[in-house]
């Protein structure tokens, strides 16, 4: 592999690392729904705000996220919403393989 190929796949998985944790991935959802503040974000996590805060510098690192400033608050919004193409993707590789076990011991899956 040249370094260029090489190159575009590690951006590539810096970018699905940083939703590959179940917080993150639970503010990538929220975040499909409406733009939350960190004070938001932290109530509905149920974690302490550095946390949800250090959750949160990764997503905007990899460019999934965005943050703005309204007074006091930090607002976060979903940059890149074709996020919802590959969370998609993922449920129907789930269902796929959920469907395949249960065939696998005789019960149907809808």
């Amino acid at each position: 592999m040249d370094e260029k190929t090489f190159s575009r796949l590690k951006a590539r998985t810096t970018v699905i690392k940083s939703i590959a944790h179940p917080t993150r991935m639970f503010i990538v959802e929220k975040l499909l729904e409406k733009d939350y503040c960190v004070c938001e974000l932290t109530e509905m996590i149920g974690s302490d705000i550095s946390t949800v805060s250090k959750h949160l510098s990764v997503l905007k690192n990899a460019g999934v996220v965005e943050a703005s400033r309204s007074g006091n608050n930090i607002y976060y919004h979903l940059k890149a919403r074709c996020i919802l193409n590959f969370m998609d993707c993922v449920e129907n590789v789930l269902e796929r393989s959920l469907k395949e076990q249960a065939s696998l011991i005789g019960k149907k899956v809808r």
